[in-house]
């Protein structure tokens, strides 16, 4: 039994709720949590890209959770919170409604999600949690987009800055 407790790791996730369901990140991917913001929109982005937010001088584009999870899309309030998570080296911000809190999750407690059929796109759950009366996703940022569309994240942010006003 000592052994097996010795062995346990505690990882620490940021868990923050999108309607009912609660979703947990790595907390080492997260730069930084922020209130809502005014963000700008950009054309010719995909439907749940927001725009971009200008923070301390970086662009930083910005995705509607709900809306890339394919759920309705809901007002904002006094909850609604944008996470900065690096993702291949480019930050980019996810809309969500409530952050909820920083939570440390033995990684014996983690387990794998269920598999849900062909048609329903999980592959951005890597793990599920157990935390009081709650199951939390454990999120894979980096799954939440395929490469090609973290090129356009990537270009839309070096657009943003390079138009900037640094000349």
């Amino acid at each position: 039994m000592e052994a097996n407790t010795a062995q346990s790791r505690k990882e620490r996730y940021l868990t923050f709720f999108l309607g009912d369901e609660q979703y947990g990140i790595a907390i080492n991917r997260i730069k930084e949590i922020i209130a809502m913001m005014k963000v700008t929109y950009v054309p010719r982005t995909p439907q749940y890209m927001r725009g971009v937010i200008n923070l301390r001088g970086s662009i930083i584009p910005v995705v509607d959770t709900r809306m890339r999870f394919g759920m309705e899309p809901k007002e904002e309030d006094m909850h609604t919170t944008i996470i900065i998570v690096e993702v291949e080296k480019v930050n980019i911000g996810f809309i969500v409604d409530r952050v909820e809190e920083v939570a440390s999750i033995d990684a014996s407690n983690l387990g794998v999600p269920p598999k849900f059929g062909g048609n329903i796109g999980t592959d951005f759950i890597c793990s599920m949690a157990q935390i009081g009366e709650n199951v939390v996703m454990i999120l894979d940022v980096m799954k939440l987009f395929q490469e090609d569309e973290l090129v356009s994240l990537e270009e839309i942010q070096q657009t943003q800055t390079n138009t900037g006003d640094d000349k």
